[in-house]
């Protein structure tokens, strides 16, 4: 049997069984099974067995679960409540007023969270009713909210940086880092764009609040104190090296139970909301991790790797033509896939070919962190946009529709960071080891 009819009868039932609505694990773990079984002479439960034990054992994912529990835990206090009172009268001034608070409140709430979900459920119901009730259009309201919620997968701490890292072999800490300035970048994209329209529409933006002083809204950002010093102890430990990522998640789990302590949301029913859902989530992931990393080893023993980059050789593509080759892959694949599965079914197979086109594997981790973005907001398996819909009741086109300038402005970053790496690479050879 030929490389070729290998290759595409394992894709076939890839897909067919993906279809079939069988967990993501456990359908990689069954296709990895038949790729050992049929095409190697090693036996597959032996195969099995070291690999899924290899691939769960890693310290370094140690952090994963860690910075599940600490977003768990701030998804269940006052959090976003007591955002929006602190953030709303710096933005009344600005054109689109408080649609702001869409943009400003995810890039917080991101940089303890780490799940772009968690980030677009937990503003949303805090920003989705209030704006609402204030005469914000629904359209924008929803659109900036599903763009701004992706900034939970590029602002540290981030699930998806973690995965990436120890698929690709590239310092987690460092990806941390370095998705700092992309992400401002895409944020202060989104609001240009609020502004933008808002210019463009003055009469559908209801008129501001009453005015207040700059002691008042000294004393509104009270309420922001807490978080923010929850961002600097987790980021601020892993930029000045005293810590690594997995422990400066300690620090943020220690952290998030103290500040929630503290506001007085912490009861033994939001403690034990907060552990039960992040264990689901990570078992979720980890039966995900160790079903790649099992078909990674059966791809190696067909030699899918080296036959794909043998072929990719072929074409002559430059560094530009390669990375928009993958944007459009990784779009596609986005349209069937989460974000986790995007990521732990392409890098065993892509990183020989990306190192070969003398890409810098820190810079691609931020690469594909935006483009996976970009697939939390296209249909059908956009989790942004099942998020949304669940809290708006609107039908999953129309949310696409209103997002899809939010698509066009991740595209625009893209294109950024591969004009200026330095976007990318600055911070992290700022930071010490």
């Amino acid at each position: 049997m030929s490389d070729f009819a290998m290759t595409a009868a394992l894709l076939v039932s890839l897909l067919l069984i993906l279809g079939s609505g069988v967990w993501v694990g456990l359908t990689l773990t069954g296709v990895a099974w038949m790729a050992v079984t049929l095409f190697s002479s090693r036996p597959a439960g032996d195969a099995m067995a070291v690999t899924v034990w290899g691939s769960s054992s890693s310290w370094t994912l140690t952090a994963l679960p860690l910075f599940v529990w600490m977003g768990e835990i701030l998804f269940r206090t006052r959090l976003s409540q007591d955002m929006f009172k602190g953030l709303a009268p710096w933005v009344q001034g600005l054109p689109g007023r408080l649609l702001h608070t869409n943009v400003i409140g995810c890039t917080i709430f991101a940089a303890v969270s780490g799940s772009s979900a968690a980030t677009c459920a937990t503003i949303g119901k805090m920003t989705l009713p209030e704006l609402t009730r204030r005469g914000y259009p629904e359209h924008m309201v929803v659109g900036t909210l599903a763009g701004a919620a992706t900034l939970g997968l590029l602002i540290p701490p981030s699930i998806i940086m973690i995965v990436y890292g120890v698929a690709a072999e590239v310092s987690i800490s460092k990806l941390f880092i370095a998705g700092v300035l992309p992400g401002l970048l895409l944020a202060s994209l989104f609001s240009g764009y609020i502004m933008f329209w808002a210019l463009r529409h003055p009469d559908q933006v209801p008129a501001a609040d009453g005015a207040t002083t700059f002691r008042q809204k000294l004393a509104a950002s009270r309420s922001l104190i807490p978080v923010v010093l929850l961002i600097t102890a987790v980021l601020g430990s892993i930029y000045t090296g005293i810590a690594t990522a997995t422990e400066a998640a300690a620090v943020g789990v220690v952290g998030s139970l103290i500040l929630s302590t503290l506001q007085g949301s912490m009861n033994w029913a939001a403690f034990k909301g907060a552990i039960m859902g992040a264990t689901r989530l990570y078992c979720m992931i980890a039966l995900i991790l160790a079903g790649a990393a099992f078909l990674t080893l059966a791809m190696g023993y067909i030699g899918l790797p080296r036959h794909l980059a043998e072929w990719i050789g072929t074409l002559g593509l430059s560094k530009a033509q390669l990375i928009v080759a993958l944007s459009v892959f990784f779009a596609v694949l986005g349209c069937f896939l989460d974000g986790i599965s995007i990521v732990v079914l392409t890098m065993g197979v892509l990183m020989p070919t990306v190192q070969a086109a003398g890409i810098d594997p820190l810079w691609f981790g931020i690469f594909v962190v935006l483009v996976v973005e970009m697939a939390q907001i296209t249909p059908p398996v956009g989790f942004n946009l099942f998020v949304l819909q669940g809290m708006t009741g609107r039908q999953l086109t129309w949310i696409a529709k209103v997002t899809m300038p939010m698509f066009f402005l991740m595209c625009m970053a893209v294109a950024l960071i591969y004009v200026f790496p330095g976007i990318v690479t600055w911070l992290p050879e700022k930071m010490a080891n």
